[in-house]
């Protein structure tokens, strides 16, 4: 029997697994999307969107569809996403991998200030003494800097940003990459005197980093939560691919 490879997918790296494993002979591919893009990138394979219903339902959905690994290469911060695989995965006994592209890391020139969660980048905003904010966080957190209505935020997004938003908010919606010269110039047109952004890592969005760097300019990095107990990540879709040719799943 051909063997049946989930995708927890959302990121670059998942749909480059995807690519992979799909032009194997003998190897099925369904990569899963929660659905909260309106227009994903192509992907390769079979693709099912929306989410399970819990683990619970991720490993109903496991039994059915007889699979026989599972690849969780969501984005760093999907944490409950994370944690149902694992829950699904152990219920089930089938093999989790877990994807996870390594997270950036400060230069002797960078001034970046961690924080562990968006209401703390909240928080440490006010006493940074900054007032033009650019906001990289995605457009579903927002709601915890909507109580600063003494600063103003430019918020970049794939796609419109949900309520409640800051009050003085200036919207930009555009996908990565993007070039160094480009997040320069988006910063000294905004007046941005400070970044927030979550440590998403990876090359596609790293670029707005080193222009800040160069610009001097403070950057809060909201740390990326733990994965859950017993469970380690792999950096890259070679691992994932080394990970289950040892299991012999694909």
């Amino acid at each position: 029997m051909s063997p049946h490879i989930l995708i927890l997918g959302g990121t670059t790296e998942a749909r480059e697994l995807a690519g992979e494993l799909a032009a194997r002979p003998g190897t099925r591919v369904t990569t899963s999307l929660a659905g909260r893009v309106a227009r994903p990138g192509a992907v390769a394979g079979d693709v099912r969107v929306g989410g399970f219903g819990g683990a619970r339902g991720l490993a109903d959905w496991l039994r059915e569809q007889r699979v026989d690994a599972v690849v969780d290469a969501t984005h760093p911060f999907a944490r409950t996403i994370t944690a149902n695989a694992a829950r699904a995965a152990a219920v089930t006994g089938l093999p989790l991998v877990v994807l996870r592209r390594p997270g950036w890391r400060p230069g002797p020139r960078d001034d970046w200030h961690p924080v562990p969660s968006l209401h703390a980048a909240a928080d440490l905003l006010p006493r940074l003494g900054r007032r033009r904010v650019f906001l990289t966080t995605g457009r579903l957190g927002l709601a915890a800097f909507a109580h600063l209505t003494e600063l103003c935020f430019v918020v970049r997004s794939v796609e419109p940003p949900e309520p409640p938003v800051p009050p003085h908010t200036h919207v930009l919606l555009a996908r990565g990459p993007f070039t160094v010269a480009d997040e320069t110039a988006l910063l000294r047109d905004h007046r941005v005197d400070v970044l927030v952004t979550k440590d998403s890592g990876g090359a596609a969005t790293s670029a707005k980093l080193t222009a800040a760097r160069d610009l001097g300019l403070p950057v809060v990095v909201v740390r990326r939560p733990p994965l859950p107990d017993g469970v380690t990540a792999v950096p890259d879709t070679a691992a994932v691919l080394r990970r289950l040719n040892a299991l012999g799943r694909s």
